[in-house]
């Protein structure tokens, strides 16, 4: 247990207890998340468990990294009954699915002697003993470890299957664990490839089959060498300048060794407290293929940066001080811009923590291209420094106008490296919000996927600027989160309301001129997001040196002086279901809020259950055979009210468009709800989720998904406050359908239904856009 080590309340530890019977097999398999590691591991536990006597066991643990994450199984096999509820710690066999795990984690901590150890990496001969670490090659060689290498990644990739290396691992497991016959376990796993994917295709089928083939036929024994046995330890990995939160804390953590740390590791934070930014000290190095710039073709849109979902691709703007201190393979190219004359710009990406997703290089318009996907290992090798260096770079952002598509991204994005799946459609949404307001947004979280890339110990994307200033974010419960950001909303109206009070004072009993206007400045100017802030660091400046208790209360809260930016944030399982109770209530208030609703269409972060916002014909779960009622209309819903500003984006379809809407929305001076597509893994993107981003663009051309503003301030201008921006459908809605499998699955496990139901959701999908195209034409 917890070593209590402060009020010494906790029971010595010891020697581990061994409950399964002799002859239990007990196996370990550390995955990807999105790799198949926990779904071969359970058609395993299904084939053992079906066609055979033995008993079986399985526990599969997951970080919260969603489809990027690190997913742990634990497996027990044995011909008497496994009473073991714990986690396998003696294990017989053990397989690292991810090769960049081999310096995350101790993977062979508890392995037997005598143990498998399989590795799915490309390297052989030198390049294995150059890349595994010491600790590894001396556990492998004093246990006697048999120790095999297979390629899964280049397997699946020759074959078409992505990442998706399950079933490959699934045939290596039953070659070499031996825990039924092979060939015998082999025919049930062709069985059961069948039943898998079946609905996705015969295609799909054919391909899961010869990888079962290839993971028997190539997998590789390397021949320990008996000197690894007596490798020196190697030296403890130097962090660097890092807070002591990270080395103490994190790391362990980040290990899996957070169970060992006694409880004064935590004296330093007793509150509790976890400080912000810390995921960019994880630096997990999971991407197989990571982009690579191409100078020359780079035209200098910055529309890489603007739909990166993990913020690791961004723009530098460098002075002549800095080029001259750059790495030699640092290269620039003059920048283009008004304001930027004698400026080097760089696109550089952030290796280590880079997903590969591959959405910048699909979005990417320079005639060839000018981000290409490279090896993972080979960009790591080249541009890991160059990163390190892109972060001692100075803003230039004050130098344009960043409320553009392209300037914005010069700005420093405050949400950054968060373990949302690759290719996350939601996460471009808020990093984008972080630079445009990021210094002085206070955020209400609903639960959700969104609470949980955003907040997982120990590591939290929200970070600061140069200036320590960056979003304040809370999460509440999925059902009250609107109210939760109202609440907050309420207060920060409270207490800047007491700091008119005392400015007014302060200028009443002003001890000179300059402080009298300092506070005239801020009183006139303190709803104005740019000008509140500069008049407030004035007005600080001239009041540290007074005295008396309304200097000091305003110091105090000095913070407050700035106005600030509510946002309220959630998927579309809160908005338009669980927490719609709530969400109406705050719009039916008229506070200063902004919502943001990240419509996946799918409770995402569940498993991809049916929501009021699921379309008619999506298959989800609790609608297996195709949803058959469609969409509720959540924004027209809002719009009832009048003085709402409501809008329908999609970031990948019409980026100036989503821009251009997220500022008039937030400068609205009343409530605001911004309705987001965004593409989830659950949608099952036919070709994948590095082409999320482009998804939207097709989603609105074949009239799947609409945009349009509401602005009620243009009433008062006798002008049309609903605006349709979008054209009409110039691309196939049956093709956008059958691009993705949540829908194209239907037509082939419910071929009866699915013909009605495909001819309903477009006829739903016409009839709502001819719905806001009447809106739109209605003469004011």
């Amino acid at each position: 247990g917890i070593v209590d080590d402060v009020s010494h309340s906790s029971l010595p530890e010891g020697e581990p207890i061994e409950t399964t019977p002799a002859g239990t097999i007990s196996c370990k398999f550390w995955g990807l998340g999105s790799d198949g590691t926990v779904g071969a591991n359970q058609g395993a536990v299904r084939i053992i468990g079906e066609h055979t006597d033995l008993y079986a066991q399985a526990y599969f643990s997951y970080d919260s990294k969603k489809s990027g994450g690190t997913t742990v199984s634990h497996l027990r096999f044995g011909k008497k009954p496994i009473k073991a509820p714990y986690l396998v710690d003696r294990a017989d066999y053990i397989a690292c699915h991810n090769k960049a795990f081999v310096h995350n984690y101790d993977l062979l901590k508890g392995i037997k002697p005598g143990g498998t150890f399989v590795l799915n990496c490309p390297w052989e001969g030198e390049e294995l003993e150059a890349n595994l670490p010491a600790s590894l090659k001396r556990t492998l060689a004093q246990n006697q470890v048999k120790f095999y290498v297979i390629d899964a990644i280049a397997i699946a990739g020759n074959i078409g299957l992505g990442n998706r290396i399950n079933m490959i691992m699934q045939a290596a497991f039953f070659k070499l664990a031996q825990v039924i016959p092979v060939e015998e376990a082999l025919g049930y796993l062709k069985e059961s490839v069948e039943t898998l994917y079946g609905r996705k295709g015969q295609n799909i089928v054919a391909m899961n089959i010869a990888a079962i083939d290839q993971g028997v036929s190539a997998l590789k024994q390397v021949e320990v060498p008996s000197h690894w046995a007596d490798l020196p330890p190697e030296p403890l990995a130097q962090l660097g300048d890092v807070p002591s939160f990270v080395a103490e804390i994190q790391v362990p953590m980040m290990r899996h060794e957070g169970d060992d740390l006694p409880v004064s590791a935590f004296l330093g934070n007793e509150d509790g407290s976890f400080p912000n930014g810390t995921t960019a000290f994880e630096k997990r190095g999971i991407a197989v293929l990571i982009p690579e710039w191409q100078l020359e073709k780079c035209i200098q849109c910055n529309q890489c940066s603007f739909v990166c979902p993990h913020a690791v691709i961004r723009p530098f703007l460098l002075d002549q001080g800095e080029e001259a201190r750059a790495p030699q393979t640092f290269n620039t190219k003059p920048a283009i811009g008004k304001g930027l004359e004698g400026l080097g710009y760089r696109i550089q990406v952030s290796p280590l923590d880079c997903t590969g997703c591959g959405n910048c290089a699909d979005v990417c318009p320079a005639p060839g291209k000018a981000l290409v996907m490279r090896p993972g290992d080979q960009e790591i090798a080249k541009q890991s420094e160059n990163w390190l260096f892109s972060q001692t770079i100075s803003s230039k952002a004050h130098l344009v106008d960043w409320r553009t598509l392209k300037n914005s991204q010069f700005r420093t994005p405050l949400f950054e490296f968060h373990g949302a799946c690759p290719g996350c459609g939601e996460t471009p949404y808020l990093r984008l919000l972080t630079q445009l307001f990021g210094e002085r947004m206070l955020i209400a979280n609903a639960t959700g996927c969104s609470s949980i890339y955003s907040a997982s110990a120990p590591s939290f994307p929200y970070t600061t600027n140069d200036q320590g200033h960056g979003p304040a974010w809370a999460n509440s419960l999925f059902e009250d989160n609107a109210e939760f950001g109202f609440g907050m909303q309420v207060a920060t109206k409270q207490m800047r309301k007491r700091l008119v009070h005392l400015v007014q004072k302060l200028r009443e009993d002003g001890s000179s001129h300059a402080l009298q206007q300092a506070c005239t400045d801020w009183l006139e100017g303190k709803d104005d997001p740019l000008f509140s802030m500069q008049a407030g660091i004035r007005l600080v400046e001239l009041i540290e040196q007074e005295q008396g208790p309304v200097v000091e209360e305003i110091l105090r809260n000095k913070e407050h002086l700035s106005k600030k930016s509510q946002w309220i944030i959630g998927g579309d399982g809160w908005a338009y279901d669980i927490g719609f109770g709530g969400l109406d209530h705050v719009l039916a208030l008229g506070e200063d809020v902004n919502i943001l609703v990240m419509d996946t269409e799918v409770y995402s972060n569940t498993g991809g259950q049916s929501s009021k916002a699921t379309p008619t014909a999506a298959v989800a779960k609790f609608a297996a055979s195709g949803k058959r009622i469609r969409k509720k209309d959540l924004g027209r819903m809002a719009m009832t009210y009048g003085y709402v500003y409501v809008a329908q984006i999609a970031l990948g379809a019409n980026m100036n468009h989503a821009i251009r809407t997220i500022m008039e929305a937030e400068s609205y001076p009343g409530p605001s709800l911004i309705i987001a597509y965004s593409p989830c893994i659950n949608h099952g993107i036919r070709s994948g989720m590095g082409t999320s981003i482009l998804q939207e663009k097709k989603a609105v051309e074949a009239g799947y998904w609409h945009l349009y503003r509401y602005n009620p301030l243009l009433k008062g201008e006798g002008k049309n406050p609903f605006s349709l921006d979008s054209k009409e459908p110039t691309a196939s809605f049956r093709d956008f359908l059958n691009s993705e499998i949540r829908y194209s699955s239907l037509a082939r496990t419910f071929p009866e239904v699915a013909e009605e139901l495909f001819s309903q959701a477009e006829e739903d999908a016409k009839e709502r856009f001819a719905e806001y195209r009447r809106l739109a034409s209605v003469t004011f």
